[in-house]
């Protein structure tokens, strides 16, 4: 009785955690941002639509919305979440607090097509005090941005290299393509890192100083970092950058 009550008690226990993942993945704007995601992938695909044979386009939509399908993308990065976070907890508390909250919206916005087309030609110059930009200069160490804006490039430059390898597979060798997207990753992590100051004064502008400190504080502690960790391995597996690589040539393609 004893063992059956102690495996009942298990079994609720791993599905609240399973239930914290779930509200921390909602509460943080992930599914917001595939959707930001999503719109901004529709804009690439339309800019191949005039210069691609109809039938060739037709495969590289219809490659790209296999690939990244919200409930594909959703399902990996929840489960390398899942893996990477042992707990959960402290960054939920963290995003569900009012700042949480304000920082989750500046970010999202952002991220909204009309935000991206308003800005197609480079964010405004901010102008900040200081103290705003020493509080910057050490958020932008602290959380991944760079590398996590890297690998959304990487899978929106690579929507028909992608399309192209699975209609002529084999047409660079395996450690070819690898070395060369590794290559394109380090170069785009160093642009956005080039100018992240700037982009986080500007994300992050309706922020006081008091509050980008109390982000700060979060971000460095031991929690914050595990979440964020976490956050970019669950950003690299979501769009699955490079996955088609390690693949055989004449394998079928999976999400």
């Amino acid at each position: 009785m004893r063992a059956l009550l102690a495996f009942a008690l298990l079994a609720v226990s791993l599905a609240s955690r399973a239930d914290v993942y779930q509200e921390l993945y909602e509460t943080a704007g992930w599914p917001d941002q595939r959707a930001n995601f999503s719109d901004a992938l529709t804009a690439v695909q339309q800019r191949y639509k005039d210069t691609l044979p109809t039938a060739v386009f037709q495969a590289l939509v219809d490659n790209s919305n296999r690939r990244f399908a919200a409930d594909a993308v959703d399902a990996r990065a929840q489960q390398a979440l899942r893996a990477g976070l042992a707990e959960p907890r402290p960054a939920l508390a963290f995003f569900q607090s009012e700042l949480g909250r304000k920082i989750v919206a500046a970010e999202v916005l952002t991220g909204r097509r009309e935000q991206l087309a308003r800005h197609a030609n480079g964010l405004p110059r901010m102008q900040a005090g200081s103290n705003r930009q020493l509080l910057i200069r050490h958020l932008a160490q602290a959380i991944p941005a760079g590398e996590a804006g890297a690998e959304v490039s990487l899978a929106l430059a690579g929507v028909a290299a992608d399309s192209l390898s699975q209609m002529l597979p084999g047409i660079l060798a395996n450690g070819q393509a690898q070395s060369l997207l590794n290559s394109q990753r380090e170069r785009l992590r160093q642009q956005i890192e080039g100018d992240l100051d700037n982009t986080l004064l500007y994300i992050y502008r309706e922020l006081s100083d008091a509050e980008l400190e109390q982000y700060l504080e979060f971000a460095r502690s031991a929690a914050g970092q595990a979440y964020y960790q976490a956050a970019l391995q669950a950003v690299r597996e979501g769009l699955a950058v490079g996955r088609e690589l390690a693949r055989p040539a004449g394998s079928q393609t999976g999400i």
